[in-house]
């Protein structure tokens, strides 16, 4: 009877995991790159015939300057992040055991306040007659308040300070699972430490890094938000045509490609980090044997 109900429970676990997926995650998706290649319709927002125009049109030179520009935002986004978040890890990682876990504590901390929370309170610290620039000021550092908001400086800086949680956690998972041995063996060999880091530490960590990069680079590009509030006209992400196509133009095929255009970058990155994971997989068998 223990075993007949373990199975049940198995049974419909996975019954409601696949049923989740499908309803939630599937079929939408579906949906999207349906409604992609339709026809817009004032009336009934989606009309046949079936037509590629949609897809023509992201490659637009309107669109795609706005792509571009949000895609560079995106990649220094990123860059910044890795760059920090990659030291940040590891040295979180080579701490007391007691101390590890309070530092990423205190790394997560602020999600348990919504993002657009977060979002309007760095405003008003950019802000020409906030925080920081009445502070600088009664310091005597700048004489003129600093005019942050309304650039891409603003949209970038907000997107590394909700996402760099992001980039750490990959990172620091796959430096706690480094395992000693093999740096110990690099310098055993007579390797330094940049040949130690660039031919035994790097590789490792490509997949925490790939991973850092697919929950960083995409969110940022659809995060239309940020630019609405710090970014101003100039400072467009991908997410806000996006946004504007589905609820203020009501071009709803137009509004599905460019979302289909962003699903298919995280395939493409998903790719790439099973692509790392197998060779680290190879590497470490063909050590062990």
């Amino acid at each position: 009877m223990t075993k007949q109900g373990g199975r049940g429970f198995q049974r419909a676990t996975l019954f409601v995991i696949w049923a989740w997926l499908i309803i939630f995650a599937l079929i939408p998706n579906i949906l999207v790159i349906a409604a992609s290649f339709l026809t817009r319709d004032e009336d009934k927002f989606l009309t046949l015939p079936v037509t590629l125009d949609n897809y023509i049109r992201l490659i637009d030179p309107l669109y795609l300057k706005v792509f571009l520009h949000s895609l560079s935002m995106a990649g220094m986004t990123t860059i910044i992040c890795l760059l920090l978040g990659y030291p940040f890890a590891y040295l979180v990682s080579k701490a007391d055991k007691k101390w590890q876990s309070l530092l990423m504590l205190l790394l997560v901390i602020p999600f348990w306040t919504n993002s657009l929370v977060r979002l309007y309170a760095v405003k008003l610290i950019m802000a020409a007659n906030g925080l920081l620039s009445t502070m600088l000021i009664n310091l005597g550092l700048i004489n003129e308040p600093l005019q942050i908001l309304y650039t891409q400086k603003a949209v970038i800086g907000d997107l590394v300070y909700l996402l760099f949680p992001f980039m750490v956690l990959p990172l620091y998972a796959v430096f706690v699972d480094l395992r000693d041995d093999y740096i110990l063996a690099s310098k055993d060999l007579g390797a330094n430490k940049l040949q130690t880091f660039w031919h035994v530490i790097l590789p490792l960590t490509t997949p925490g890094i790939i991973s850092g990069v697919l929950l960083v680079l995409l969110p940022a590009m659809g995060m239309f938000y940020v630019a609405d509030i710090l970014g101003g006209s100039r400072n467009l992400l991908v997410g806000n045509i996006i946004k504007s196509q589905f609820l203020d133009a009501r071009d709803w095929p137009f509004g599905a490609a460019a979302s289909v255009l962003l699903t298919l970058a995280m395939a493409l990155l998903i790719m790439a980090y099973r692509a790392s994971s197998k060779r680290i997989g190879k590497t470490d068998y063909n050590e062990v044997a």
